[in-house]
């Protein structure tokens, strides 16, 4: 059980290294009713996180994978494309998002994050006036609607569905795995809960310090989880 969860602790940090999550989760911080919105917040990051991860689970279940003697040809297929998926995000990542986060690292309040972000989803155009829904609506949606981040829970699904372990081990795993992912908005959720006003300088501390430093970590976690899914890839066929 222990070594499953080790091998799923890069696809979690894949996921704790996305920098959207941690700079919106910011903004919504500083934004009104901060304290419930961030909860809310960190409720449908943690949906999202968990929908991804039990579906993908459910359809490999319901495909009997596991059950193969012989992996099917699509299966090697699906560890390539994933793989592809990841590779193309660490190049966007590594050579179109550099100036975008050093903008997102100056930013000083919710609107001059929104315009150094325009691609991120209209929902955050009115962050200010966010209410609860919509905060936790705005964590399921960065989850969901991020490639790259299900990509990552699809793998980690694939290798709990692939491991040799009982069911219960993949669960423990599986919200092991959960828990390490969501980790990089609880904390700075937390740090708000916690020292309330005193949380704002290290909270913008910590914007800066991922948008500025993060990418490169960011990246080689994007292509060592890339090339583990081409070797199974590659033996499957």
């Amino acid at each position: 059980m222990a070594s499953l969860a080790l091998s799923l602790l890069p696809v979690a940090l894949g996921i704790i290294m996305s920098p959207l999550a941690v700079i919106a989760v910011v903004a919504v911080l500083f934004s009104r009713r901060a304290r419930v919105n961030s909860v809310a917040y960190l409720v449908g990051w943690v949906a999202g996180i968990v929908v991804s991860l039990g579906a993908a689970y459910a359809v490999l279940v319901a495909l009997d994978v596991h059950d193969r003697l012989d992996p099917p040809l699509w299966l090697s297929i699906l560890h390539l494309t994933l793989a592809a998926v990841l590779l193309v995000g660490a190049w966007y990542v590594f050579t179109r998002e550099r100036q975008r986060l050093r903008a997102l690292a100056r930013a000083r309040n919710p609107s001059e994050i929104i315009d150094a972000a325009p691609q991120l989803p209209s929902i955050l155009q009115s962050i200010e006036h966010f209410n609860p829904a919509r905060s936790a609506l705005l964590g399921f949606a960065l989850f969901v609607l991020n490639p790259i981040d299900v990509s990552c829970a699809i793998v980690a699904a694939l290798t709990l569905r692939l491991s040799d372990t009982s069911t219960t081990a993949h669960f423990v795993a599986a919200v092991v795995f959960v828990l390490i992912s969501a980790s990089s908005v609880a904390v700075p959720v937390g740090m708000l809960l916690v020292l309330r006003e005193r949380a704002e300088a290290p909270l913008r501390a910590m914007r800066r310090f991922i948008a500025g430093n993060a990418k490169l970590l960011n990246v080689g976690l994007l292509v060592l989880i890339a090339v583990m899914q081409i070797n199974k890839g590659l033996q499957g066929l």
